[in-house]
């Protein structure tokens, strides 16, 4: 797959090819449902599928300081796109310049002149251009002067944890601040992801028999509520199962919130300064100060147990594709 950082990198020869734009944060299956069509449509008029996309997200140019927490940097919403079988993703740095363009000159600019669009793939609500004015009627429009066709796909709804509502990044940051994993991987199609690199904490998990690796999470990363967790650590390729404590660790009178995450039945990890993945499975409990060292002690053996039953539980119904 092609990626290209601004319209410059977009070869000169290109040719016609399949559209969708959109910011895409965390690939939902929502995102998953139109992404997947334009790799469809593009197969069916032989030409490549693109995906264009925005950094920083369009809000913080917008309204500085109001940029969301994100459910997947760049890098991992390239993977997951190219795993839908996209042939080019275009991240556009959205600057303030950028965010005068008006819709027309944005189509023109962006679809015509660099993308050679033969069709465009969008949810309902997509909307571009300067204040948002453009919405797929007006893409719609346009595409009869400039020789592209427009697809409109209707976004999924979730289910119990979202009360009905669309499948949305919106609605899967919700979830996620409110410690709802299970909620957040219905609409994600998988287990929600933070991403950084190993630093070294205050190391008492190590003192009390339960090394973690303190993950220094990337900007604006979307974490989940204070909790303890079941999920996995992938570290150099290997993806363990884990606890992952989230929290400013209370037992202590800690005040910086940290994502910890001890690798189970693993001795003899050393994973400083490696760049880690943590997905989360399942809330277990929440964050709490114990009386005494032992009942502290207790608890987290308790943790370990259920988090250990929880992934294995979910490896069993989910195992890996050949």
């Amino acid at each position: 797959m092609q990626r290209w950082r601004g319209l410059e990198d977009i070869p000169q020869d290109w040719g016609r090819s399949v559209v969708t734009i959109g910011s895409y944060d965390g690939v939902h299956r929502g995102h998953q449902l139109i992404i997947g069509r334009a790799v469809e449509r593009a197969r069916e008029l032989g030409v490549p599928s693109v995906v264009v996309t925005f950094d920083p997200h369009p809000s913080e140019v917008v309204r500085p300081g109001s940029h969301p927490p994100l459910l997947a940097p760049h890098h991992r919403r390239a993977e997951l796109m190219a795993g839908l079988g996209v042939d080019a993703v275009l991240v556009l740095p959205f600057t303030a310049e950028f965010s005068q363009l008006s819709p027309a000159d944005f189509i023109v600019k962006v679809l015509v002149d660099k993308l050679h669009a033969k069709a465009v793939i969008e949810g309902p609500n997509f909307r571009f251009g300067h204040r948002a004015a453009g919405n797929v009627a007006f893409l719609s429009e346009l595409g009869a002067t400039y020789d592209y066709e427009v697809e409109v796909i209707d976004l999924f709804v979730s289910g119990t944890a979202g009360g009905g509502l669309p499948f949305s990044s919106t609605l899967t940051r919700r979830l996620v601040a409110e410690g709802d994993m299970a909620g957040a991987s219905e609409i994600l199609g998988r287990p929600h992801r933070v991403e950084g690199i190993v630093v070294r904490g205050a190391q008492r998990g190590r003192e009390l028999g339960f090394p973690t690796a303190n993950v220094e999470t990337l900007p604006h990363t979307a974490i989940p509520a204070d909790g303890v967790y079941a999920g996995w650590l992938t570290a150099a390729g290997e993806r363990m199962p884990a606890a992952i404590s989230v929290g400013t660790n209370p037992q202590f009178d800690g005040t910086e919130r940290t994502v910890e995450a001890y690798a189970i039945d693993r001795e003899g990890l050393d994973l400083y300064g490696l760049h880690v993945a943590v997905e989360f499975l399942e809330y277990v409990r929440g964050m709490l100060k114990f009386d005494t060292l032992d009942d502290l002690l207790e608890a987290m053996a308790g943790d370990v147990k259920r988090c250990r039953e929880l992934t294995e539980a979910y490896d069993r119904e989910n195992p890996p594709a050949v």
